[in-house]
């Protein structure tokens, strides 16, 4: 077994609170920041699909091609005694509930630029939106027989930042003749709390997403989607709840495809990763790891009596604003594991073959770590090749040398790339190649499809700080404008790039619709198998002629090079 997939007691593991969630949620924070609001219709327009959901009737708001159904309630508010329960069913509603704004975003980390402390969003928040493409946006021979395939749409931002309500789904829908969900689920110490009173309870914003596809399942039908084609996707931390969910035995039955964008079962910082001397980061903890944070926070927060159920009677009747501050958010983010939803970790649980066999598309951007270095450069600069060796040093130990001789920084135009090349290729590309590796060998007949987002210059998301020297190429998060329109960019697609958009919400709807991503109108995005030489490609997906494309990403990101040293390269 190659050290990439070693032991878990063998790795080293870092603290719950690091430099790098907060980091991780940044592009969520500025997604959320500058992103426009779905505007508020007046009261008295009562214009608008109406749909009855198994809980009571909606009214949407058509916008052409597409209608929206935004802020449905599929569990009932995680607020008092609900707090840190698994979400409790939604009341049902007598009359037209009005769904043409979106519902308040979960708790989070204030967004860039607000007030230091001020709490953003409700725990009153577990509603989900609904986009659907009108019967006349898509030619009648290119529509199902049956229900058009559904898209729920997971947000990415570490488990700390985000909300459904930020991604309009309109070019989705209306292209790719789907229905698309998107959802908001807790996060923070809202979500991913633990402590011994509250037993084995399970990650709550997991359990959320779970409780969504429940929804979905009841409801598809009513929204014109079929309940049996079910494409779970998301990006960054929606993708590692997607590796939570292909483990989860709770999880049986509630999807059939998965698309993981930048995230999955295997991905890992190592130590240093943006902050020198941060410790290393895996997005999943134990279950008894979680509870001793828990019962430490506990007698912070003056919660000190002797019964644990008291002490969580306690924690219930804090404010919101007293739990939601950056340390306590910071310090639960990641999904414990050790519980019935997800009874072991989730690498662990796929490199023992215990997951659910469905069609994968999964994929990282080829210059990923730019964005987190981009965002920490002011910060923590790497100017010249002694700090680059010192960076080096702090996150691989031993094999420090070994790394600057396969990412020499004479290579590359500033040592900043240096350091964020050998990041990519460490911490995304190689350990999603090799989940795609494991995948494979343990279901060698489920279709796997690998793919590399590689536009040279794609627009570059509002509120990220801008560095002569130093371009963010295909970043972290710089493909969901591809997908989702309302992402704001600094600039708008060209008109390459909106084809390229085209094409990828094609491969994505179509993936949705027959568990492939091909067509006969785009170029053959090859299958990733576990027989054969490990060289096998993935889709290279950019603009322009041959921009699309089967490449070799395993050898362009030295991966053979990171199986070899291990994880982490430290001994």
């Amino acid at each position: 077994m190659p050290p990439t997939t070693a032991p878990r007691s063998r790795r080293r593991r870092g603290g719950l609170l690091t430099a790098l969630p907060a980091l991780l949620c940044a592009l969520a924070g500025l997604i959320a920041a500058t992103a426009v609001p779905a505007a508020a219709l007046p009261a008295a327009d009562l214009g608008g699909p109406v749909v009855r959901t198994d809980h009571g009737p909606v009214r949407g708001a058509a916008h052409g091609g597409y209608a929206t159904f935004e802020g449905i309630p599929y569990a009932a508010p995680p607020v008092g005694r609900l707090r840190w329960q698994p979400p409790a069913p939604a009341a049902v509603w007598h009359g037209v509930r009005d769904a043409r704004a979106a519902a308040p975003r979960c708790v989070q980390m204030p967004a860039p630029g607000t007030a230091p402390g001020a709490v953003t969003g409700s725990e009153d928040c577990l509603y989900l939106n609904v986009t659907v493409p009108t019967p006349a946006s898509v030619p009648a021979p290119a529509r199902p027989a049956g229900g058009r395939p559904v898209l729920v749409w997971l947000h990415g931002g570490a488990f700390l930042g985000g909300s459904g309500g930020d991604y309009d789904a309109g070019r989705i829908a209306a292209r790719g003749d789907a229905v698309v969900v998107t959802v908001n689920y807790r996060l923070g110490i809202f979500g991913y709390f633990g402590h011994p009173g509250l037993g084995s309870a399970p990650p709550f914003g997991l359990a959320d997403q779970q409780a969504a596809l429940r929804w979905v399942r009841a409801n598809a039908v009513r929204f014109g989607g079929d309940p049996d084609r079910v494409t779970l996707a998301g990006e960054s931390a929606g993708a590692l709840g997607i590796c939570a969910h292909l483990t989860s035995p709770a999880a049986s039955g509630l999807f059939q495809r998965a698309v993981l964008q930048s995230g999955s079962c295997s991905m890992s910082f190592p130590r240093g990763a943006l902050a020198p001397g941060s410790p290393a980061y895996e997005p999943f903890a134990a279950q008894s790891e979680v509870q001793a944070a828990g019962a430490q926070a506990a007698g912070r927060l003056g919660c000190t009596a002797k019964r644990d159920e008291e002490v969580v009677a306690c924690l219930r009747r804090q404010s919101t604003d007293r739990l939601a501050t950056a340390e306590l958010m910071q310090s639960f983010n990641r999904p414990a594991y050790g519980n019935a939803l997800l009874p072991v970790a989730p690498e662990e649980a796929l490199e023992a073959g215990r997951f659910h066999r469905v069609p994968l598309i999964l994929g990282t951007n080829r210059d990923e770590m730019r964005m987190f270095v981009g965002l920490s450069l002011a910060a923590f600069p790497v100017p010249t090749a002694d700090a680059y060796r010192a960076r080096l040093a702090d996150a691989f130990g031993g094999a420090a040398a070994a790394v600057e001789a396969r990412y020499p920084a004479v290579d590359y135009p500033t040592p900043a790339l240096a350091w964020a090349a050998a990041l990519t290729d460490r911490s995304l590309t190689c350990t999603t190649l090799a989940f795609g590796r494991a995948v494979a060998a343990r279901a060698p007949q489920l279709p796997l499809y690998g793919y590399e987002f590689a536009e040279p210059e794609p627009p570059v998301p509002s509120g990220l700080p801008q560095h002569a020297d130093f371009p963010y190429g295909a970043a972290h998060g710089f493909e969901l404008p591809f997908l989702f329109p309302s992402v704001p960019t600094e600039r708008p697609l060209t008109e390459a790039q909106l084809a390229l958009s085209e094409k990828m919400v094609d491969y994505w709807t179509n993936f949705a619709r027959t568990g492939s991503p091909n067509r006969p109108d785009a170029p053959l995005w090859p299958v990733l198998r576990a027989a054969g030489p490990r060289d096998q490609p993935v889709q290279s997906l950019a603009a322009g002629p041959g921009g699309i494309r089967p490449v070799d990403a395993d050898s362009a990101h030295h991966c053979p090079f990171w199986d070899a040293i291990g994880r982490t390269g430290r001994p």
